[in-house]
């Protein structure tokens, strides 16, 4: 399926070429939320503190 393409995303890709201004909006929001230096420490305190997920979430059983 090499060659497929959504119609979500040859709207967004249409619509990217038309507004060529909204490129810079695009990389403020992504700076905003996801571009974040990252600590190793920070990441690896989280890691040690994650609780293990049960196998079915709902269970009332302890």
């Amino acid at each position: 399926m090499a060659g497929y393409e959504s119609e979500h995303t040859k709207f967004m890709r249409e619509w990217m070429e038309k507004h060529p201004e909204e490129r810079e909006e695009q990389k403020k929001g992504r700076a905003l939320w996801w571009d974040k230096p990252q600590d190793a420490e920070t990441t690896r305190q989280y890691a040690e503190a994650k609780i293990p997920a049960k196998a079915y979430p709902y269970s009332t059983e302890a």
